[in-house]
């Protein structure tokens, strides 16, 4: 089973320790250093505001942009801070859990295009949805060259990444996106911090689903209420109802 997540806009504010090295996904590592170089030079245009679609408060977060390379890093599941990683609490899963979550959480990002937990990196500010100049929108720069390091990984895919990460990669008729419901209809904040309980939850539980029905048969055995239906063309929905 894989799980894919999306980055957070909460961030630590600084790294702990060294700058980051090696990372998971190494085939990426040329396309990582274009993405990093086109970033820092539309950081420091006059405009840079608008080309990252950032608002004027956060203007101080250009400057992360310029040291990325030599910047102290942290693990990803510490760097991001919000409410999805809040409820998925890494650092307080058990030692069986956090070894799955490990090996089974991807996290997706418009800098790095796809990280591991436990891939260190430095705070930073892009979004997915950012075209910046020289490479175009980040969700197609990367859809090709992810596609080609995730497709060849075996498993279902539990699918709770937003539409703007979503496009960076689709996994197909294997994949089940989570969708979260109150009194029938699509809620956003709670659907953030669902989604991060339901990780932790299928994470804690080493439940293993190698389909559809056996992640909605888990979830339920959890106390969720679910619903799953299939979409064609495309991947599945499952549907969780909250109050």
């Amino acid at each position: 089973m894989l799980i894919l997540l999306p980055p957070s806009e909460g961030k630590a504010s600084e790294g702990s320790g060294p700058a980051f090295g090696e990372l998971s996904f190494p085939t990426l590592d040329r396309a990582r250093k274009r993405v990093r170089t086109a970033l820092a030079r539309a950081s420091k245009r006059r405009d840079a505001l608008d080309v990252l679609g950032l608002t004027p408060g956060l203007a101080g977060e250009l400057a992360k942009n310029l040291v990325l390379d030599t910047a102290p890093a942290l693990p990803a599941a510490e760097l991001y801070t919000g409410v999805l990683y809040d409820n998925l609490s890494v650092v307080t899963l058990s030692e069986e859990a956090r070894a799955r979550a490990a090996e089974s959480v991807l996290v997706f990002s418009g800098l790095w295009g796809v990280l591991r937990l436990d891939d260190r990196v430095p705070p930073y500010r892009l979004s997915m949805g950012v075209t910046l100049p020289q490479l175009g929108g980040l969700a197609s720069f990367w859809r090709p060259m992810v596609a080609k390091e995730l497709d060849r990984l075996p498993g279902l895919v539990v699918d709770m990444r937003s539409g703007t990460y979503a496009g960076a990669w689709k996994p197909g008729e294997r994949s089940v996106a989570v969708r979260v419901f109150r009194d029938g209809k699509v809620v956003s904040h709670m659907a953030k911090a669902t989604r991060g309980e339901i990780a932790r939850a299928l994470l804690e539980s080493a439940a293993d689903p190698s389909s559809p029905e056996e992640l909605a048969k888990a979830l339920d055995d959890l106390g969720y209420r679910v619903t799953l239906a299939a979409t064609k063309p495309g991947p599945w929905n499952l549907d969780v109802s909250v109050t």
